[in-house]
Parts: structure tokens; sequence; C-alpha cells
């Protein structure tokens, strides 16, 4: 495999003197397709496109600050209380779970002051989201983070001199996957709020796992906050996702004896 013996340059090039990053790159591509993605689809969930633009605009700042703000709240110790190191993210440092929170949170405020039912949105958003993960986790291939521990497999990446896990790859492939279903099952989703909770689901359920592999996890004691918050969230999502179902459920039976009358 290509990726077998490639050792990667974070530099993609050099602009008037500013070296341009892999990172920032394909985290930019990422948001940019998923934009774009959300803007064709719109109409489908009844929004309309411009007013997806304007959700971009207040939820793609908060969902970087929040993922920044995220990874140096649990990395303190590196950081030394330097603050332009903490705002530097060109050379990573993004907490996928701190920019889900910020970014959804910015999302509810956004469709409560425009009366856009909030978990319509989400759902429309649940696609996109995880296309934007899939191609914005290679970042973390060129800046040669977020890995795993050595292995002998056919596909291990080489880092620091190391045969290790290509943790990034593992998550790409999956998010790719889950873009693909969500937007399948959005086709004919049972009830609003259905597919970005399949998403919280589906995502957690991949990132415990995968995340038992990393050796650069944010910890939280003694335990890897990544699997605590999604144990957290695929337990929420397991539950509203039941409530939802059965309150569908009583509607259509209510409907039935309604129309039987």
């Amino acid at each position: 495999m290509f990726l077998n013996t490639y050792i990667p340059n974070p530099v993609a090039f050099t602009l008037f003197g500013i070296e341009i990053m892999w990172y920032g790159i394909l985290i930019g591509a990422g948001m940019l397709l998923g934009a774009i993605l959300l803007y064709i689809r719109a109409p489908k969930h009844k929004i309309k496109p411009n007013r997806v633009l304007d959700a971009l605009i207040v939820c793609i700042p908060a969902g970087i600050v929040g993922a920044r703000l995220y990874y140096v709240m649990f990395n303190w110790g590196s950081y030394g209380g330097d603050f332009f190191k903490m705002i530097n993210i060109r050379l990573g440092g993004l907490a996928i779970h701190g920019g889900l929170i910020f970014g959804l949170l910015a999302a509810l405020i956004f469709c409560g002051v425009c009366r856009i039912r909030p978990l319509n949105f989400f759902d429309l958003a649940a696609p996109a989201i995880a296309l934007a993960q899939s191609i914005g986790r290679w970042g973390n291939y060129f800046n040669s983070e977020a890995h795993g521990g050595p292995t002998n497999l056919p596909w291990a990446i080489p880092v620091h001199g190391q045969m290790v896990h290509p943790t990034f790859l593992y998550e790409s492939i999956w998010c790719f996957l889950l873009f693909i279903l969500l937007l399948a099952l959005d086709n004919r989703r049972k009830f609003e709020g259905q597919i970005i909770l399949l998403y919280g689901m589906l995502y957690s359920l991949e990132r415990f796992f995968v995340e038992y592999l990393r050796t650069d996890s944010l910890m939280f004691g003694t335990l890897k906050q990544a699997q605590i918050m999604s144990a957290a969230i695929f337990i929420l999502c397991l539950l509203f996702y039941l409530i939802l179902g059965r309150t569908r459920k009583k509607r259509k039976k209510q409907n039935v004896r309604r129309n039987n009358r």
C-alpha cells in the first residue's frame, strides 16, 4: 500500500512566505463539500437554501471555536497559559466532540431565532457532518496524529519510525459509509430527529472502539474522554430515538382511529 511507505509532509505549499498546511486544506474542503450538500438538499426539508448559508455563517465558526476549546481544555498542560499557542490551529488540535457540541448549540439558537424546526434542520445536516468528517480526518494523516499503537497489519502507516494503526483511516472510511447510509435513510425517514440520532449512535459506536487503539487520546483522569463522551451520546441518542419512535406510532394510531370514526 502507498500509505505503508509514504512519509506525509504537513505543508502543502508555501504562498508569499506562509506555509499552507494540508490540515487546514482538508478540513476546509470537508466543510465546503458539506455546505454544498446542505444547500442542494435544503428544499427537500422545506428549508430555504439561503437560510442554510446563514446558518453556516453562525455554526462553522462556533464549531471551530468549540473544537479548539474542547481540545485545549483537556490538554491544558501542553499550552502553559500561552494564549497564542492555544489559538494556533494550523498544526492540529481540534476535538470533534467539542465542535459538534458548539456547532449544534449554535444551530439550535439559529433555528429558534429563524423559526426553523430544529430536528428537521439537524436531520438535514447529519449526512453533511459525516461527509465533512470523512474528508477532514485525512488532515490528521498529514500531521502524523490521531494514530494508533504499533501493528504488523498490511495497512499500517509509518509514524516516527514505527508502523502503527491508521485510526484516522478507520474513522474516515466509517464516516463515509455513514454519510451514504444517512443520505439513503433520509429519503424515507419516519420521524424528525431520526437521522441525527442515528448519526449520534453510529458515530459514537465507531469512535468508542477506535479510541481503544489511539495513543494520543485526550484524558479525563485515567479514562479516555472520547470514550466517555461517545458512550454518553450513544445512550442519550438511543433513548431519544425510542421516545420519538414511540410518539410517532401513537400519533399514527390516533390518526387511524379518527379516520375510522
